[in-house]
Protein backbone atom coordinates (compact mmCIF):
# COMPACT_ATOMS: atom_id res chain seq x y z
CA UNK A 1 0.00 0.00 0.00
CA UNK A 2 1.37 3.38 -0.99
CA UNK A 3 1.36 6.11 2.06
CA UNK A 4 2.05 9.77 0.76
CA UNK A 5 3.30 12.13 3.39
CA UNK A 6 1.88 15.95 3.51
CA UNK A 7 4.30 18.84 3.65
CA UNK A 8 4.20 20.80 6.62
CA UNK A 9 3.32 20.51 10.77
CA UNK A 10 -0.13 20.21 11.66
CA UNK A 11 -2.37 20.42 14.35
CA UNK A 12 -5.32 19.32 16.27
CA UNK A 13 -7.80 21.70 17.44
CA UNK A 14 -11.03 22.50 19.07
CA UNK A 15 -12.74 25.90 17.88
CA UNK A 16 -16.02 27.89 19.07
CA UNK A 17 -17.65 27.51 15.95
CA UNK A 18 -17.35 26.21 12.02
CA UNK A 19 -16.57 30.15 11.25
CA UNK A 20 -13.49 29.38 12.64
CA UNK A 21 -12.89 26.83 10.18
CA UNK A 22 -10.50 27.82 7.01
CA UNK A 23 -12.14 26.38 4.57
CA UNK A 24 -9.94 28.08 1.98
CA UNK A 25 -7.16 26.02 3.35
CA UNK A 26 -6.24 22.35 1.49
CA UNK A 27 -5.75 19.28 4.18
CA UNK A 28 -8.68 20.68 6.14
CA UNK A 29 -10.76 18.20 8.30
CA UNK A 30 -13.70 19.58 10.35
CA UNK A 31 -16.79 17.71 12.20
CA UNK A 32 -19.04 18.97 14.19
CA UNK A 33 -21.18 17.50 17.15
CA UNK A 34 -23.76 18.47 20.04
CA UNK A 35 -20.67 18.49 22.16
CA UNK A 36 -17.63 20.13 20.40
CA UNK A 37 -16.20 21.55 16.81
CA UNK A 38 -12.64 20.21 15.86
CA UNK A 39 -11.12 21.07 13.38
CA UNK A 40 -7.29 19.73 11.80
CA UNK A 41 -5.12 21.37 9.95
CA UNK A 42 -1.80 23.02 8.85
CA UNK A 43 -0.17 25.23 12.08
CA UNK A 44 0.24 27.90 10.39
CA UNK A 45 -3.61 28.34 9.28
CA UNK A 46 -5.18 27.50 12.67
CA UNK A 47 -7.32 30.23 14.61
CA UNK A 48 -5.45 32.04 17.04
CA UNK A 49 -8.34 31.51 19.16
CA UNK A 50 -8.58 28.02 19.34
CA UNK A 51 -10.13 26.97 23.03
CA UNK A 52 -7.86 23.63 22.60
CA UNK A 53 -4.85 23.48 20.43
CA UNK A 54 -2.61 20.57 20.16
CA UNK A 55 0.24 21.52 17.71
CA UNK A 56 3.13 19.26 16.74
CA UNK A 57 1.83 16.18 14.08
CA UNK A 58 2.54 15.17 10.83
CA UNK A 59 0.43 13.87 8.36
CA UNK A 60 0.31 10.91 5.74
CA UNK A 61 -2.20 9.80 3.49
CA UNK A 62 -3.55 6.67 2.57
CA UNK A 63 -3.20 7.06 -1.74
CA UNK A 64 -5.99 6.43 -3.46
CA UNK A 65 -9.27 6.37 -3.67
CA UNK A 66 -10.50 3.73 -1.62
CA UNK A 67 -13.44 1.35 -2.09
CA UNK A 68 -15.59 1.44 0.70
CA UNK A 69 -15.79 -2.26 0.34
CA UNK A 70 -11.78 -2.54 1.63
CA UNK A 71 -11.61 -3.36 5.09
CA UNK A 72 -8.56 -2.92 7.30
CA UNK A 73 -7.32 -0.26 6.00
CA UNK A 74 -7.20 2.00 8.97
CA UNK A 75 -6.58 -1.21 11.34
CA UNK A 76 -3.44 -2.51 9.48
CA UNK A 77 -1.91 0.92 9.80
CA UNK A 78 -2.68 1.54 13.20
CA UNK A 79 -1.77 -2.18 14.32
CA UNK A 80 1.38 -1.97 12.94
CA UNK A 81 1.78 1.96 14.96
CA UNK A 82 0.36 0.29 17.91
CA UNK A 83 2.97 -2.68 18.36
CA UNK A 84 5.43 0.37 17.99
CA UNK A 85 3.83 2.33 20.90
CA UNK A 86 3.37 5.39 18.10
CA UNK A 87 0.36 7.07 18.90
CA UNK A 88 -1.86 8.41 16.30
CA UNK A 89 -4.82 10.62 15.01
CA UNK A 90 -6.71 9.18 12.15
CA UNK A 91 -9.33 11.18 9.53
CA UNK A 92 -11.21 9.96 6.76
CA UNK A 93 -12.63 11.60 3.58
CA UNK A 94 -14.86 10.21 0.78
CA UNK A 95 -11.69 8.83 -0.90
CA UNK A 96 -8.99 8.00 1.38
CA UNK A 97 -7.71 7.82 5.33
CA UNK A 98 -4.87 10.04 6.77
CA UNK A 99 -2.76 9.43 9.61
CA UNK A 100 -1.36 12.18 12.12
CA UNK A 101 1.71 10.82 14.20
CA UNK A 102 3.05 13.10 16.71
CA UNK A 103 6.19 14.97 14.83
CA UNK A 104 9.04 13.65 17.31
CA UNK A 105 7.57 9.66 16.74
CA UNK A 106 7.15 10.34 12.77
CA UNK A 107 10.71 9.30 11.53
CA UNK A 108 10.21 5.93 13.93
CA UNK A 109 6.66 5.59 12.30
CA UNK A 110 7.80 5.89 8.46
CA UNK A 111 10.68 3.08 9.31
CA UNK A 112 7.78 0.97 10.85
CA UNK A 113 5.54 1.36 8.33
CA UNK A 114 7.97 0.72 5.90
CA UNK A 115 9.39 -2.35 7.54
CA UNK A 116 5.90 -4.01 7.24
CA UNK A 117 5.35 -3.43 3.89
CA UNK A 118 3.75 -0.28 3.34
CA UNK A 119 5.76 2.40 0.27
CA UNK A 120 6.07 5.91 0.58
CA UNK A 121 5.84 7.50 -2.27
Amino acid sequence: MNLKILDGSFCVCKVQSVFDIPWEETDVFAARTETECSLVCRESVAPDHCLEKETGWRCFRVEGPLDFSLVGILAGISGVLAKAQIPLFAVSTFDTDYILVRSEGFAEAKMVLQENGYRFV
